[in-house]
């Protein structure tokens, strides 16, 4: 027996390991202020290869699930974090349109783009970030956040970025906060927002980009796989909040050095995977 290509036994298997990163996921978007997609991403690469989903449009594919089950991940960390008044409203506010016009030009390229594109730019954003955090570089522009054309600049590359990686955008967006004076905690929490209007239009535009490619695997709407989201979303929901709690607990930085280990894990996982291993 089998379902949507796979046999039962395997799907049990894909059940159990969705399940367990979904829980480590949603953890790690409240610690993080980040939507999970470097855990996401690898796990449903594994699923769509089991699947027998195309080298070409597996990467796009898991990229489009990743920004959908991000989705309620996102609104249920910054929901969390709101809760304790650390969110940045007047950051989120200015990146609002910038980000999600950013995210949309990202949705485009994706239907062209070759998967080592996404690989790269992964490989680019955390790698810079998990040098300056565990080395504890304290890089610096200005004592605050920009005003205007810059500040909306921002939020237009933090959105094109993040549509490519699968992420809800919280690696670029605690790099450019802590860069102009924002404590990591006050970074951590706005970027829980900002992965709410990163990740809703950006599984749109990935909806609508793979809409008419041929070997998207069944139960999917052009590069968003719901068998994905079905078996991977619930759980990150709920341990969310345990994360928030995590992040509220530790030291700055405790906060800080775990979040550019993480982030080497993340670059080196693809590093590796370019050099075709």
């Amino acid at each position: 027996m089998s379902l949507a290509g796979i046999p039962l036994n395997e799907l049990l298997y894909l059940a159990v390991l969705l399940a367990v990163a979904g829980a480590i996921t949603g953890v790690l978007a409240g610690i993080f202020g980040v939507g999970g997609g470097a855990v996401i991403v690898p796990v449903l690469y594994e699923l769509f290869r089991m699947m027998g989903v195309a080298e070409d449009i597996r990467m796009p594919l898991c990229v489009g699930t990743s920004l959908a089950i991000i989705i309620p991940t996102s609104i249920a960390s910054y929901k969390a974090h709101k809760a304790r008044g650390t969110v940045d409203m007047d950051i989120l506010r200015a990146w609002a349109v910038p980000v999600i016009a950013g995210v949309l030009i990202g949705s485009v390229v994706a239907r062209w783009a070759s998967p080592a594109v996404f690989k790269i730019v992964f490989v680019m954003v955390a790698g810079v970030n998990a040098v300056r955090l565990i080395g504890n570089f304290k890089w610096r522009f200005s004592d605050d956040m920009p005003k205007g054309l810059l500040l909306r600049s921002y939020g237009l590359v933090t959105g094109l970025l993040s549509a490519l990686m699968g992420i809800g955008g919280g690696q670029i967006s605690n790099m450019l906060m802590t860069f102009h004076g924002r404590p990591i905690h006050q970074a951590v929490s706005t970027s829980s927002g900002l992965g709410v209007l990163i990740s809703i239009p950006g599984a749109i535009g990935y909806m609508l980009a793979g809409i008419d490619k041929a070997g998207t695997p069944p139960m999917s709407i052009g590069f968003v796989s719901l068998l994905g989201f079905i078996l991977f979303a619930p759980v990150s929901i709920f341990t969310a909040p345990l994360g928030v709690k995590i992040a509220h607990a530790m030291s700055k930085r405790t906060l800080e050095l775990s979040f550019g280990i993480f982030l080497a894990l993340v670059a080196m996982r693809f590093v590796i995977n370019l050099a075709g291993y």
